[in-house]
């Protein structure tokens, strides 16, 4: 089934030029302007109290980043290989870092970071999962992750999301009394 859902949406690509830029603008610059949109939310909306905002801030910041730590770990301890790695006549529309597919870690980061500004701002959270969807979606039909991947992303980034969210956040707040 993974493989069937990977060759629907990949078979989209190589088709149109247009098509393929799109894609690879959703999978590659969506995210850079997801993290300048997040950071200039988060500096610049008008919160009546200050620790409310920092407290925003942590965990963003905190679900985001060990959510995409736990993802890197995971993928040298699995090893599961790419598409392109996977199968010789996938060719990728997107070069990558690294060499291993599961989880996404695109798919990771921005679903922490949608569930994270869920849990405060729904309509943000919202518009950023929304957001990671299609990123997650262009990284299939760009040839550089399975469906698998992507959905074993956005587990691991909600998941992170809602520990941070219920056990670091408030830890954060005792050291700090915020």
């Amino acid at each position: 089934m993974n493989e069937t859902i990977f060759l629907f949406f990949y078979n989209l690509a190589h088709q149109s030029v247009v098509f393929d830029w799109l894609v690879v603008s959703v999978g590659e610059w969506l995210g850079i302007i997801l993290i300048g949109a997040s950071l200039a939310f988060l500096l610049l909306h008008r919160d009546p109290a200050i620790r409310q905002h920092l407290k925003e801030i942590g965990l963003v910041l905190v679900s985001a980043l060990l959510a995409w730590g736990l993802a890197s770990i995971l993928k040298l301890l699995i090893g599961s290989p790419r598409p392109f790695d996977a199968y010789s006549t996938v060719k990728p529309l997107f070069t990558v870092a690294d060499q291993y597919g599961f989880p996404s870690g695109h798919a990771t980061f921005f679903s922490a970071l949608a569930i994270a500004f869920y849990l405060h701002h729904r309509r943000m959270g919202i518009v950023f999962g929304i957001s990671a969807l299609l990123i997650g979606i262009a990284r299939i039909i760009g040839g550089v992750h399975f469906p698998f991947d992507i959905l074993g992303g956005f587990a691991l980034g909600t998941i992170v999301a809602v520990f941070s969210h219920r056990y670091i956040l408030p830890s954060i707040r005792r050291t700090f009394r915020l």
